[in-house]
C-alpha cells in the first residue's frame, strides 16, 4: 500500500523557520521524483520544489527560490522541505507527491500525500 504522510507543519511568525517531512512506504522511494506542492484557500495547487531520484537535480518556484531547500534521504524512505524567512503569504496546505518517471512542478504525480498545514502569522 502507498502512502506519503506529511508532518512538521504549524504555525511560525514571519521570518521563522519549519521544516517538512514526507515519509514514504509501499514503493521503491529511490526511484522516485518528489515533488512539494501548496494549496491556499480559494487558490490552485502550486508547485513549490522537486528533487529527482539520484538528488542530482532539483527546482524551485519563483516565489520560493533562495528560502526553501528541497533533499531527501533515501535510507530513510523520507524527503524534506526545509522553509526559511517565511511570509504569510506561505501559509497554506503543504503536500509532497512521488513519480517515478515525471519531474517538474507540475501536477501530474501518481502518489500524494494528505498534506501538513502551514500558517504563517504574528
Amino acid at each position: 500500500q502507498v502512502q506519503l504522510v506529511e508532518s512538521g507543519g504549524g504555525l511560525v511568525q514571519p521570518g521563522g523557520s519549519l521544516r517538512l517531512s514526507c515519509a514514504a512506504s509501499g514503493f521503491t522511494f529511490a526511484h522516485y521524483s518528489i515533488g512539494w506542492f501548496r494549496q491556499a484557500p480559494g487558490k490552485e495547487r502550486e508547485g513549490v520544489a522537486c528533487i529527482d531520484s539520484s538528488e542530482g537535480s532539483s527546482y524551485y518556484a519563483d516565489s520560493v527560490k533562495g528560502r526553501f531547500t528541497i533533499f531527501r534521504d533515501n535510507a530513510k524512505n523520507t524527503a524534506y522541505l526545509q522553509m526559511t524567512s517565511l511570509k504569510p503569504e506561505d501559509t497554506a496546505v503543504y503536500y509532497c507527491a512521488a513519480d517515478l518517471r515525471y519531474y517538474g512542478l507540475g501536477t501530474q504525480y501518481d502518489y500524494w500525500g494528505q498534506g501538513t498545514q502551514v500558517t504563517v502569522s504574528s
